[in-house]
């Protein structure tokens, strides 16, 4: 018999300051402190403790689709602890899980490590602003954080589409209403279409999976709505080329038309483990579209684009390694960190070589 409830394993991963609790047969209930993996006890879970716990969780209608479909995500509220996103499925016909712990005030975007360019981004009022980086990378607390900086910066109409909800929003001057795919949506584009006809200014997308929610969320920020959302993309050219290959080849020419338009800024974020171990700090590359970015998307020539980002700062913008540079210059990051993340390490060797010379040199 286990020694730990899942509301007692929970409140471990919190009280070790952990972001996430992974429930598996066979191991320890492993918490994810500071991007690596961590055990909380000795104890090893079998498949009945990880069935019964995850289960146990779970409203019938959950169960239900989650022995329907093998996948399941959702989000609880636990008192005294707060509210978790997780995700059940079956691994070699066993049931695994995880649950991320969601603060309950959502950080403000500089909190987050963001300049006043993202802050500018959240002025916009119309056009498509992309926020993308592998899973775990802050994505949707970027998304959501932006989110609230809008309503409580101007009064509008905002609709948010999640799967699942995460963060709850306070309305502030505006009016943000929390859809949920699965619960309250069939999915992401009807949903979308929905909202078009809701008197909406802003929609919030957790994530743009399939044609259909890229080719809606294209025409809604063509049609004078602002919409944010997240891609799984590492940088800036990944995220202009996994939405032109999305379309067949003959219709790429009008889409990166469509781009060169109503885009208006692309954050790519990673976070990396700090140098003291004590938490991890974000690296990001930002992106917004100037005249030489939107002629560069019209024409495809992605490649280009780390170029002109780097030309780019007085428009705010900034590359990976601009990021990583600064970490490691005040000491945020190593230098094998900086090379895992960086785009041209010979750029970041050079930049901490002259950096370490003016830093003897000064003493």
């Amino acid at each position: 018999m286990r020694q730990y409830d899942l509301i007692e394993y929970l409140a471990m991963t919190l009280q070790a300051g952990a972001s996430d609790l992974h429930l598996s047969p066979g191991a320890a209930p492993t918490a994810r402190l500071h991007g690596r993996m961590t055990p909380l006890t000795d104890e090893v879970l079998d498949a009945q403790d990880v069935r019964e716990m995850l289960l146990g969780g779970l409203k019938d209608s959950q169960r239900a689709s989650l022995e329907q479909n093998w996948e399941l995500d959702f989000a609880i509220e636990v008192e005294n602890l707060g509210r978790f996103r997780g995700n059940a499925c079956f691994c070699m016909g066993r049931i695994e899980g995880n649950l991320r712990h969601i603060p309950e005030t959502i950080p403000a975007p500089q909190e987050l490590g963001h300049g006043p360019t993202v802050l500018k981004l959240c002025e916009e009022r119309d056009g498509l602003i992309l926020i993308t980086g592998v899973s775990n990378s802050g994505k949707t607390t970027t998304l959501c954080s932006m989110t609230q900086q809008i309503a409580t910066m101007r009064s509008c109409n905002i609709v948010t589409i999640e799967d699942p909800v995460e963060f709850v929003f306070h309305h502030g001057d505006s009016l943000i209403r929390q859809r949920q795919v699965g619960f309250d949506t069939h999915d992401f584009a009807r949903a979308m279409r929905s909202a078009l006809r809701q008197d909406v200014n802003v929609i919030t997308v957790s994530e743009l999976r399939d044609l259909e929610t890229i080719r809606t969320a294209l025409t809604a920020a063509e049609t004078g709505h602002l919409v944010i959302a997240t891609l799984h993309t590492t940088d800036t050219p990944a995220t202009l080329t996994r939405i032109l290959d999305s379309y067949p080849k003959e219709q790429q020419d009008y889409v990166a038309a469509q781009l060169s338009h109503c885009l208006r800024g692309v954050i790519c974020q990673h976070l990396i483990r700090r140098r003291d171990g004590q938490g991890r700090v974000m690296a990001s590359e930002v992106m917004t579209v100037n005249h030489a970015i939107s002629a560069c998307i019209r024409e495809q020539r992605i490649a280009q684009l780390p170029s002109l980002i780097q030309i780019g700062g007085r428009d705010g913008m900034h590359t990976i390694d601009d990021s990583l540079l600064h970490l490691l210059k005040y000491e945020f990051i190593t230098l094998e960190d900086a090379k895992a993340h960086c785009r041209d390490f010979s750029f970041i060797r050079m930049g901490h070589e002259r950096h370490l010379r003016e830093s003897g040199a000064k003493r």
